[in-house]
């Protein structure tokens, strides 16, 4: 915003006609920008799904498949909407609205660079857990407006998802905000410059944090959302057209969010080097970052089966809930507890110095200890539980799971 109000006061319009017409044109930017970000990452997407399956992905539409999502937009817009019979239009047309502009208006929040931010409002990590939940609206809008049992049984069963994992998710926001002492997230990431990277504090925190928001966006192994086997297609079955595509492109703009705000609260967000000089660099580490994370998440995606319902809200209320709060109180009593650094000085001064060091290694290494007990306590009771419904399976059907192994010829 900074930055186009100064060329508008520089083409010679009054300070507050510039200022608000510089309001008014970054928003339009920022928002093109990510609603057309989708076209890029599905590509993407295809492209690491293929070469994880041994395939070429798309290799036909352009020079090396780049160009395969524009047509796949055309076909969409050529799609007639069908509205179902006795359908409650009026729900049933906004919740795809409501659903791409709760995942756009996050983007307002996020800092770019030093002077790039939509908005830098002081409750900025209250802002971003408040319109991420509108999305739990549009989807009791889009199950109860399609007429449809299947839809609202779907929407039902996501909202429970999204309700749940949102649990883990605030507390370990709160992670970041408690080592900051602000809700800011340009105020976040400087603190991060002035520091290390939260993610050298609270490691654990990281994970259950893109786990969290995996579960709330509804990607696989999570994504119960619209479990075909069972739903159908979810709460969006009765959607056609654009209006489908709206719901699509919410999901993939909201999976690439998860790595623009990974990076921005554990990362360092655009914290880079040389990016005071030129601020336009922190755009470029940013990216970076988010495009690591997005990896990350479609390498899940990729590599584990979808979960059942049953042991989806399992894992929720019985591992994620519980070490994400005793986490955070582990980590709000070091961070008290431990000497505080001084953080006077250049980079290096403040980056190696030793209490700094001592401080951030006892962190990491407690909750990195942290995350591998609880996932041994997993494990141990995903083993248990597999041994109990062996058993459970051998007594109902003892010729199909025989003890012992057959005789040889």
């Amino acid at each position: 915003m900074y930055y186009v109000s100064e060329l508008l006061k520089d083409a010679g319009l009054s300070d507050g006609l510039a200022n608000t017409l510089g309001i008014y044109i970054s928003a339009l930017l920022l928002a093109t920008v990510f609603l057309l970000l989708p076209i890029f990452t599905i590509w993407v997407e295809r492209k690491v799904a293929a070469r994880f399956q041994n395939r070429v992905g798309p290799n036909r539409v352009g020079p090396f498949g780049l160009l395969q999502s524009i047509p796949d937009v055309v076909k969409l817009l050529g799609k007639e909407l069908i509205f179902p019979r006795n359908v409650d239009r009026i729900p049933y047309l906004l919740s795809p609205i409501l659903m791409v502009v709760s995942v756009i208006m996050m983007v307002a929040v996020v800092p770019l660079a030093p002077n790039i931010i939509g908005t830098d409002l002081s409750i900025g990590a209250l802002y971003f857990i408040a319109i991420s939940s509108l999305a739990t609206i549009g989807v009791i809008m889009a199950g109860w407006g399609s007429n449809n049992k299947y839809a609202l049984l779907g929407a039902f069963r996501t909202v429970a998802q999204l309700i749940s994992y949102e649990i883990p998710l605030v507390f370990t926001l709160l992670v970041p905000v408690m080592l900051a002492g602000t809700m800011s997230m340009q105020k976040i990431v400087d603190f991060q410059g002035d520091n290390y990277w939260v993610f050298f504090y609270a490691p654990a925190a990281f994970f259950i944090f893109v786990l969290s928001n995996l579960g709330e966006v509804g990607r696989s192994p999570f994504d119960l959302i619209e479990a075909e086997s069972e739903l159908v297609a979810g709460f969006m079955i009765e959607y056609s057209g654009m209006a489908f595509a709206m719901f699509y492109l919410a999901e993939f703009l909201h999976a690439f969010l998860i790595g623009v705000f990974a990076a921005t609260l554990f990362m360092g967000g655009w914290q880079g080097p040389f990016v005071q000089d030129v601020p336009a660099l922190g755009i470029l580490y940013l990216t970076a970052k988010a495009f690591f994370i997005y990896f990350l998440t479609m390498w899940v995606r990729l590599t584990l089966p979808r979960f059942r319902i049953d042991q989806m809200m399992a894992f929720n209320w019985k591992f994620l809930v519980p070490v994400s709060i005793v986490h955070l109180l582990i980590t709000g009593f070091l961070w008290k507890a431990l000497p505080e650094p001084d953080v006077t000085g250049n980079v290096f001064e403040r980056l190696f110095n030793g209490e700094a060091l001592l401080r951030m290694g006892v962190m990491f290494g407690i909750s990195a200890l942290l995350l591998v007990y609880s996932l041994r306590i997993l494990r141990n009771a995903i083993l248990r539980v597999r041994e109990e419904t062996t058993a459970k399976l051998r007594e109902a059907y003892p010729a199909a799971h025989p003890t012992t192994a057959p005789a040889g010829d």
